[in-house]
């Protein structure tokens, strides 16, 4: 009896893997078919180029019909790689791996399910991923400042540098940053006017106006099947994203035996899926890692205080004066920025500084305000960061001309005329 019920465990668990694959698959962007996680775990060259495309779908975050899309395979692999090792990816074997797509599958089956353990990833994909009905606005770039972007072209120079062609590029990006401010204030005025032309046009009364979603279907009908197949489509990847977390630990389960598989390496990764049930445990187990690591952070961080103490005492009076100004220099440093921070936190009171999408709502002046955010709110919020940007953007041109001062003055008969200030 016992047996039996083993081979039926073992025979469920085999059944619903393929299940929990699919679903992981459907919630992806052009997730690749179970059959394709399959040959990947026995390292199937064949599996390799679905799986390269999809990480780049994955850490990219954007839509099929992007410019990024275009790109080709080889530079597609050489930006997934790029990602990952920002991202601190531990194992040395993907950068090894050719960019042309005819191995190294099992590797990235490895680092998709890296990706899948540290971080929420399907949760961020199906935000970005989904309809937007309203008009929104991002006030807070968080993630678009995190994420590692496409790499820039590494140009080896052999030559001095012109400065006026630095000056050139320098008002090149200035115009368009002027072009890219007016475009947007062009759009916050269309935008302004449809709100204003569309007052009291909607159903519901907290918005009290149409969106420019809402407004496109007013002028185009037609349109409406369009967004009918979008959200049709969202829902079935919210309806696997529910299956792949109600089958999750099968798949981990079946990772396990893929890196079982793996032939050994240096820095293995340790999977850590963020799964709600944790035992009593693995609780405690945790803790006693964390505070050996603590305890060896300590130990090595004393050892080099001591190391660096006696350097310190051996260098001579002289060298140690100019430590210490130094050291005091960074201190105030730090003073002057923390005092920045403070102050910008003391003006935005209580607020928490706001993250994620907005939808846009025009009130009236007088009108009670609802559960967002106000305009008024968020501006301050941007004001105060703004002024911290400001400060240090000062301490850093300070230091730039100090250090352009010292190098001068190391060049004799060298007159060095410092640029006006703006």
């Amino acid at each position: 009896m016992g047996r039996r019920r083993r081979r039926g465990g073992r025979a469920d668990a085999a059944g619903a893997l393929p299940e929990a694959i699919a679903a992981l698959s459907r919630t992806l962007p052009a997730g690749p078919s179970p059959e394709t996680f399959r040959r990947a775990k026995f390292d199937r060259p064949e599996a390799a180029p679905a799986l390269w495309r999809l990480l780049f779908r994955v850490l990219s975050s954007l839509q099929a019909d992007c410019a990024w899309a275009s790109l080709a395979p080889e530079a597609q692999a050489r930006w997934v790689k790029s990602a990952l090792l920002s991202q601190g990816y531990p194992r040395r074997g993907l950068a090894q791996l050719p960019e042309d797509g005819s191995r190294g599958s099992r590797e990235l089956l490895l680092a998709l399910s890296w990706l899948l353990a540290r971080e929420p990833l399907l949760e961020r994909l199906l935000v970005q991923t989904r309809v937007r009905l309203g008009d929104e606005m991002p006030v807070c770039e968080c993630e678009a400042l995190a994420s590692p972007g496409l790499p820039g072209p590494q140009v080896e120079i052999d030559c001095p540098v012109d400065v006026r062609h630095l000056q050139w590029l320098m008002g090149k990006l200035r115009f368009r940053w002027r072009n890219l401010m007016a475009s947007q204030q062009e759009q916050c005025a269309l935008l302004g006017k449809i709100h204003l032309y569309t007052r009291g046009c909607h159903s519901d009364r907290s918005l009290g106006h149409l969106s420019v979603a809402e407004t496109e279907l007013l002028r185009d009908p037609e349109g409406g099947q369009q967004l009918l197949r979008r959200l049709q489509s969202e829902n079935a990847r919210l309806e696997a994203a529910l299956e792949w977390h109600r089958r999750e630990l099968v798949f981990w389960q079946w990772m396990d035996t893929v890196l079982d598989a793996c032939p050994p390496e240096a820095s293995q990764p340790v999977f850590l899926p963020s799964l709600r049930e944790r035992g009593p445990a693995e609780l405690e187990l945790v803790a006693r890692e964390l505070q050996a690591l603590q305890e060896d952070l300590r130990a090595a961080g004393e050892a080099r205080r001591a190391a660096w103490a006696a350097r310190v005492g051996d260098q001579g009076p002289e060298w140690n004066a100019a430590q210490r100004a130094a050291q005091r220099a960074t201190q105030e440093a730090v003073g002057r920025e923390l005092a920045a921070l403070r102050q910008a936190w003391e003006q935005s009171g209580s607020l928490a500084q706001p993250h994620g999408p907005h939808r846009l709502v025009r009130t009236d002046a007088g009108a009670p305000g609802g559960p967002g955010l106000r305009a008024a709110e968020v501006i301050g919020a941007l004001k105060s960061r703004e002024a911290c940007l400001e400060e240090t953007l000062h301490q850093l041109q300070a230091q730039c001309r100090q250090q352009l001062a010292r190098l001068a003055g190391a060049l004799p008969g060298l007159i060095w005329i410092p640029p006006p200030r703006r």
